[in-house]
């Protein structure tokens, strides 16, 4: 599950008082001013409106109002939900073992615990989330939809998502049966080729930095000489994981990131603590627009040293850092940003937020900030430019992979391609070569596996679907990749996605360059 923002620094609210000097009194008077209009609307409203509503509902729904006039970040927390976050996050309730973050206006899953609830009911990466217990979730908050997933072990939860192409989507309920989690942020770890090793970070939380360097040291040992690691969809998480991962590839009292802030005290350097282990391993990070927070706070600071080569496509831009303050007296909590990270280089990667509504704000992701935000240059360690403003712009741009036609939604929620794939599947031979030969037979997938199930589309569709090359691939590598996951299986399955995905294979192409690269113009 997604997580807000943490501070690394233990900061806490000080009030000190203020002395009432000419200028602040005037400010006080005009303040207690606007505070009496308040107050006579919130009685106004009270007393007349149509509908009988209660002070505590209007002061929430101010309150709601005055924190998303801030920036999309900042929000209200009532004691009861607080009191859920708090026993979900020590492990007194259970969850579902699914990753979301909203994406173009909707929760979207990025990614689901292999091992939890979420993944033994069925939901994948890409389902949108319509509906909680037959209640449509739209206009609830991420920290509202997250209130509602979690719960005692055991509880069912009737979960509606939509599946497939936006336009043409299909719906379907499955129904989630809450258990423990441990969060789970290393997903993939395994040798690309005889020389590079793949690691693949799908959140940042509390053992995220053990995880990372326990992956690196046993492809290590498998023999990896330099390390892809991949950040896409990564929505962030806890910021002091991304100090520590960072850390594993620089050197002792390196400045991974810098906080600003109006408050004295919430401004600051966050260093490296330690050499880290793998400060000399040649290094290639990936980033899409669903790296955010923690994700950018890494990518930056790694680009910023030189110390990464960056590829994919731009980032989120989201690098704002909230605190938590009680609102008495009911014990509410209010999650404040306070301060944003800058990068080594003095780069501020948040995107613009000001005078745009939260969705808009979230639609603009991977998106290009307004244009005086990316005007200064900044240089690097070695004296390449970068830019900020609007996220993280990649080192060099990896092309998406072709979309899914209108049709696909229809396809995918059926049996159609599961057919053709498992028919094609059990003819294939068991042994390790067959296996190899599979993952790069394209032409073979295309006469044994599009073809026959672009039969069936237009025989039950009634459409002609025509399919240009880069879609005629696409739908290939799943049908290739879901043959392969029932003849050798998961580990298969796995193999083959890290060897036919476009910006892995991409990336590959950059190493006999990297340090050239790196080194800046004139090295």
């Amino acid at each position: 599950m997604t997580r807000a923002f943490r501070p690394y620094f233990p900061w806490c609210a000080v009030l000190t008082g203020l002395a009432l000097v000419p200028g602040i009194a005037r400010a006080q008077g005009a303040s207690y001013e606007q505070l009496q209009t308040f107050s006579s609307l919130l009685n106004q409203i009270r007393l007349s409106y149509v509908d009988s509503v209660t002070y505590a509902e209007l002061v929430h729904a101010a309150i709601d109002g005055v924190l998303s006039s801030l920036d999309p970040h900042s929000r209200f927390v009532r004691r009861a939900d607080a009191e859920r976050e708090l026993s979900y996050e020590s492990g007194s309730l259970a969850g579902t073992g699914i990753q979301y973050d909203v994406v173009d206006d909707r929760i979207v899953v990025l990614a689901v615990h292999p091992a939890g609830p979420g993944a033994r009911a069925g939901v994948s990466p890409g389902d949108r989330l319509l509906a909680i217990d037959d209640t449509s979730i739209a206009g609830l908050s991420l920290e509202e939809v997250t209130s509602r997933l979690i719960g005692d072990k055991g509880k069912k939860i009737h979960l509606l998502l939509s599946r497939g192409a936006a336009l043409q989507p299909d719906s379907l309920k499955v129904t989630v049966k809450l258990d423990f989690i441990s969060p789970l942020s290393v997903t993939t770890a395994r040798m690309v080729d005889s020389m590079t090793g793949y690691v693949r970070l799908i959140g940042f939380h509390e053992k995220s930095g053990e995880e990372v360097e326990r992956a690196i040291k046993d492809l290590k040992g498998k023999g990896a000489k330099r390390l892809l690691l991949d950040l896409r969809d990564n929505p962030g998480g806890a910021l002091f994981a991304a100090t520590d991962i960072a850390g594993l590839f620089l050197p002792k009292e390196t400045l991974i990131f810098r906080t600003d802030s109006r408050r004295a005290a919430a401004r600051g350097e966050v260093r490296t603590r330690n050499d880290g282990p793998f400060r000399d391993l040649p290094l290639i990070l990936l980033i899409n627009r669903g790296s955010a927070s923690a994700s950018e706070a890494v990518a930056s600071s790694l680009q910023d040293h030189d110390r990464a080569l960056i590829l994919g496509r731009r980032s989120f831009g989201k690098a704002l850092i909230q605190q938590a303050f009680p609102v008495p007296p009911q014990g509410d909590l209010v999650w404040l940003t306070i301060a944003r990270i800058v990068t080594p280089s003095g780069r501020v990667i948040q995107r613009a937020y000001h005078g745009i509504k939260a969705e808009q704000y979230y639609s603009f992701a991977g998106r290009t900030g307004t244009e005086q935000d990316t005007l200064t240059v900044y240089h690097t360690d070695h004296g390449r430019e970068v830019r900020g403003g609007g996220g993280i712009a990649p080192d060099f741009v990896l092309a998406p992979r072709a979309p899914p036609p209108l049709w696909w939604g229809v396809v995918a929620d059926s049996s159609w391609y599961e057919a053709v794939a498992d028919s094609v599947a059990g003819l294939l031979p068991k042994n390790m070569a067959q296996r190899l030969q599979w993952y790069d037979a394209r032409a073979e997938w295309q006469s044994r596996l599009v073809a026959p199930l672009m039969e069936r589309v237009r025989a039950r569709l009634h459409i002609t679907a025509p399919l240009d090359t880069m879609v005629a691939l696409r739908i290939g590598e799943v049908l290739a990749w879901r043959a392969a996951e029932v003849r050798w299986g998961v580990d298969a399955a796995d193999e083959f996605e890290v060897h036919i995905d476009p910006d892995i294979r991409g990336a590959m192409t950059y190493w006999t360059r990297l340090s050239e690269l790196l080194s800046g113009p004139g090295r």
